[in-house]
């Protein structure tokens, strides 16, 4: 099962699990079970022994046990350690075995014997104790339950949602750039490769990528010239080895927002310097890989920028 199939997969179980508790559409065995698949597609190694408990029944020497057996309401002497051991199946057995005898008395006997009637009515008070108690495990359960995979099928289903809004955004952006600046599309597929193997010289290499992309990005958006540009007063170079200033370049002839040129600029600035700094020094994979996806999503931005607002070069 791949990764994506099993995600979906994950969700699907989750929002099918959803149901089955608040419509009470299966019987606490096959809940359970169904459950404990759901706990080991998520690795929730605790869930899955506590479901474990559930399923096989408690015991006294495990903390997780003991933990869950409070959870659950199951306790009748806590000093002692007396309670409810059983697993859920047994007390739903139990639960409902009780109310068949509760009936069965109500249907049989002399209702004009006051002995009788007083033995009944003694019995049924116990009877109806064992009910209330155990409903009220069963209850703790669910509701236990009933957090765990709610909990998963919202989290899946908002990285689902992501992730979607991002494959959505991303082909948009894979088309603008093999549109405008196809020789940076070719070099992403290497900067992934390199940031998958986690070594120092791997994301080395991948950082060095990452400026070389950003280089081409600007002589392909912008070419080099002799040419300055003016931008808050100050006259900027255009030469070949002013990549940085080419890219802001192209953002001020395309950008009306003072505020998003300012911060396009400042990200620019910080990307260059972060990933040039990067070769030489220890960069974590994560950190790494935050950069990559940060220069991507900074190329899909600047791409976005309307052409109707070009402006003129000032020429030097």
């Amino acid at each position: 099962m791949t990764d994506q199939t099993e995600a979906q997969h994950i969700l699907e179980l989750s929002r099918d699990l959803l149901d089955d508790i608040e419509l009470d559409r299966l019987s606490a065995d096959k809940l359970l079970l169904k459950a404990n698949r759901l706990a080991r597609l998520t690795g929730s190694e605790e869930t899955q022994q506590w479901l474990g408990y559930e399923m096989r029944g408690y015991n006294s020497q495990d903390d997780l046990s003991l933990r869950y057996m409070t959870l659950t309401g199951r306790w009748t002497d806590y000093e002692n350690q007396k309670g409810h051991y059983g697993p859920l199946g047994q007390h739903v057995a139990t639960i409902d075995a009780t109310k068949a005898r509760i009936e069965a008395t109500r249907l049989s006997g002399d209702g004009t014997n006051i002995g009788y009637l007083h033995a009944v009515t003694k019995s049924h008070s116990t009877l109806v104790l064992t009910i209330r108690t155990l409903a009220g495990v069963q209850s703790r359960v669910l509701g236990l339950l009933h957090s765990f995979v709610s909990g998963v099928f919202y989290e899946r289903q908002f990285a689902d949602v992501v992730e979607s809004t991002f494959e959505g955004y991303k082909q948009e952006v894979d088309a603008l750039i093999a549109a405008k600046a196809g020789d940076v599309l070719t070099k992403i597929p290497s900067v992934v490769a390199r940031l998958k193997e986690e070594n120092e010289e791997a994301i080395s290499q991948a950082l060095t990528t990452c400026r070389r992309i950003l280089e081409t990005f600007a002589d392909t958006i912008f070419p080099p010239s002799e040419s300055t540009f003016e931008i808050g007063g100050s006259q900027l170079k255009l030469d070949a080895s002013k990549h940085q200033n080419r890219i802001n370049a192209y953002i001020s002839q395309r950008c009306e927002s003072n505020s998003r040129r300012s911060r396009l600029r400042q990200n620019i600035g910080n990307l260059f310097a972060r990933v040039s700094t990067g070769i030489h020094n220890d960069v974590s994979a994560q950190e790494a890989y935050s950069l990559f996806l940060n220069v991507y999503l900074f190329l899909g931005e600047v791409l976005h920028l309307e052409e109707e607002n070009v402006a003129k070069l000032t020429v030097e």
